[in-house]
């Protein structure tokens, strides 16, 4: 195909511009003429740069890019999207539970609750022999153990608002009188193990404890508070899921320090350390504790019921060494900075990062590259590439001439290229529904996004059914709310919003908008005005961005635009919370936790609620979402979120995108057989549509092999 073709509709200017750049980059034939390392090193692009190389610090793709080459987690999933094994070889997960003894309930049998007695019964209980109902001997058969823990004394301090004394705080001395209580060993979660016990204690057992009477408070003024302590330090129950994992041996990161179990208690305490500020906090906030059984093996204890707790191990772990409070210190020191204050965020690890992954950190030149180099000692073998580059080319236009000349060896086709170069005999293609959206972000804290009614209009005076036919070729669907589209948390029953510029000027003049003469909508003398940005580089949502401006300002919304560099867009405007609406897109796991997005505690700056959505109702379902281990009730309680969701009009959903990604057939997946020849066969996704989770085993060859060639 000729430039001449691509470039028909580009001005002349970047006509020659790109020509120019075109014939100035020697051809994938030239680079490997005399140079066969071209073979070894692959080269993708991207419109923008990483922000930062740490993985509990990073939220934007181009970073997650490079961190999941050189860092590592616990636990990924495989092609077939089951859980195994990375960094641990081996996990199991059970539960501790425990609740008190409580001196008022009558136990239907045994008359009032003594420790012994209620150890004994429980114990009886688990015999064959004894009549239960079919749930609760489901609940007794799942119990490995049964132990009664004595009563103990102790103090804890709350911090409290000093009465009559401004702002400051004060310290709350409470003294703990907690009874024994009954620990129970299960086999595995059991979420209704409580209710079901009821079966056999009484429906009342657990209700009647009474927490406040085992508390005193040094401090009278706060008397009335001492229901509300009781119940946080002396729940009557209490779930503790635990994950205990089984790390693997001998692996090494890439300064050949070994990898173990402390490094999984730094990686979670680094997330939890405020100063960090990092975004990962909600996913493992949950968590009660982190211990190192042995070297090799971590477990870690939930407060609560998590059900996805296990996968959020895939986080990549950070080496313990380069990052503890006397390595800050001494980096702190070098700098001039007071320690105190300084954090891993601040830390030059992050430009630096050093893991256990497959490739290895070489060098970062900002808005350029970033390199890779394999790593020899890779835990799973050494990747067949020996060098990955990571392009920043921010115009599509010069990715996809770089591709067609083989200086980068993928491209991410653009909608109105896809039935093109699906066909094109050169190239293998991979396609697929994606797992994410793209949306239109309000900022809720300022007006006018404040009001629902406002958001709605908005969303109906744009119509995205043509956006998705003229921008995307048809290559994208509508969407209605947060889930992804694939998965059956996804509600279908919801409606999109309809294309009715009529019905959202009724809306907005209910919301006190109303046209002046020159046509532009006004409350009280002010005029509808704001901007809507996105970050540049992105063909799709800068079409988006002036769709969506001119069809506001035929309803008589001023709507001032502005494109931002990506650094400058995430890092200045979104992490702060400084816009007004945005265009962005989210790309989504197949969990359904989506606490860290939309619970109203994740609203504060470097949090991604940067919309500042709130609202009590969503609360309590992304906590049952979360604390649900029943995948029916949990499907439930997504469908009702996704309402939620979708009446208040946070974002505007638009659309789920069908992306294509094009190769060279000369990649191939290459893997040594008996003999030790090398096996060549085709690339083929994961069920998720990713293409490249063999990566390591892929190879670039001089030539196309026969099995490629005849597609």
């Amino acid at each position: 195909m000729s430039v001449r073709r691509v470039l028909i509709f580009v001005p002349i200017a970047v006509i020659i511009f790109l020509l120019q750049s075109y014939f100035w980059v020697p051809t994938y034939e030239e680079q490997t003429r005399g140079n066969p390392s071209r073979l070894n090193e692959y080269i993708t692009a991207s419109i923008g740069d990483a922000s930062l190389l740490n993985p509990i610090l990073s939220a934007d793709s181009a970073s997650s890019d490079i961190e999941s080459m050189v860092f590592e987690g616990l636990i990924d999933r495989d092609e077939d999207l089951n859980f195994r094994g990375r960094l641990a070889k081996s996990w199991e997960i059970y539960e501790e539970a425990f609740f008190y003894i409580n001196r008022y309930a009558d136990i239907p049998g045994i008359g009032m609750a003594r420790g012994g007695a209620v150890v004994q019964f429980l114990q009886s209980a688990l015999s064959e022999d004894f009549e239960a109902l079919p749930r609760l001997r489901v609940s007794l058969n799942n119990i490995k153990e049964i132990m009664l823990l004595p009563s103990c004394e102790y103090s804890v301090t709350r911090q409290e608002k000093a009465p009559g004394e401004g702002q400051g705080k004060t310290n709350i001395k409470i003294n703990v009188h907690a009874p024994s209580r009954i620990k129970l060993v299960l086999k595995s979660v059991d979420q209704d193990l409580f209710k079901n016990l009821r079966l056999l204690l009484g429906k009342d057992y657990f209700t009647s404890f009474v927490a406040k009477e085992h508390i005193e408070i040094d401090r009278k003024a706060y008397q009335k508070k001492s229901a509300k302590y009781a119940k946080q330090i002396l729940p009557a129950t209490e779930h503790n899921p635990v994950v205990l994992f089984h790390l693997r041996g001998g692996v090494k990161f890439h300064d050949g320090h070994p990898f173990d179990a402390r490094d999984v208690k730094f990686t979670f305490e680094a997330i939890m350390d405020p100063k960090n500020l990092s975004p990962r906090i909600a996913d493992y906030e949950p968590v009660k504790g982190v211990e190192i059984i042995d070297p090799l093996t971590v477990k870690i204890v939930y407060k609560r019921l998590y059900s996805p707790a296990l996968g959020t191990w895939g986080m990549g772990v950070l080496p313990e060494h380069l990052l503890n409070e006397e390595v800050l210190a001494a980096e702190a020191v070098s700098l001039g900075k007071n320690h105190e204050d300084f954090s891993i965020r601040q830390s030059s690890f992050n430009r630096h990062p050093v893991g256990c992954g497959p490739f290895f950190f070489q060098e970062w030149k900002s808005d350029q590259y970033i390199v890779l180099d394999r790593f020899e000692d890779y835990w799973e073998g050494t990747p067949n590439y020996k060098r990955y580059t990571y392009r920043i080319v921010p115009d599509l236009l010069t990715q996809e001439m770089e591709f067609y000349a083989g200086t980068v060896d993928s491209y991410s086709v653009q909608p109105h290229q896809v039935k093109r170069l699906s066909a094109d005999s050169k190239y293998q293609s991979f396609s697929g529904l994606s797992f994410g959206y793209t949306y239109i972000g309000y900022n809720m804290r300022r007006a006018p996004f404040d009001d629902s009614r406002v958001r709605t209009a908005l969303g109906m005076a744009i119509d995205v059914d043509k956006i998705i036919k003229y921008v995307l070729y048809g290559q994208g669907e509508r969407i209605t709310g947060p889930f992804v589209k694939q998965t059956d948390y996804y509600n279908d029953n919801i409606e999109p919003l309809p294309y009715d510029p009529d019905g959202a000027l009724r809306l907005l003049r209910e919301a006190g908008w109303i046209r002046n003469e020159d046509g532009w909508l006004e409350k009280d003398g002010n005029r509808l005005q704001f901007t809507l940005i996105t970050n540049n580089g992105n063909n799709l949502r800068k079409a988006v961005l002036a769709i969506a401006q001119d069809a506001w300002r035929h309803i008589g919304i001023d709507v001032r635009t502005d494109l931002l560099e990506w650094s400058v867009f995430i890092q200045e405007r979104v992490n702060t919370g400084d816009f007004d609406a945005l265009i962005l897109g989210w790309s989504m796991g197949i969990e359904p936790d989506l606490y860290q997005i939309w619970h109203s505690s994740q609203t504060n700056s470097h949090q991604l609620n940067f919309v500042g959505f709130k609202d009590q109702k969503a609360d309590d379902l992304i906590v049952r979402i979360r604390q649900e281990y029943d995948h029916d009730r949990q499907v439930a309680y997504c469908r009702r979120l996704h309402e939620i969701i979708a009446r208040e009009q946070p974002y505007m959903f638009l659309y789920v995108t069908k992306w294509t990604a094009v190769l060279d057939r000369r990649i191939v997946i290459a893997e040594k057989v008996a003999d030790g020849r090398l096996s060549y066969k085709k690339i083929t996704p994961t069920k998720t549509g990713n293409y490249t989770f063999f990566f390591n085993k892929w190879t670039k060859l001089a030539e196309v092999p026969s099995f490629a060639a005849e597609g």
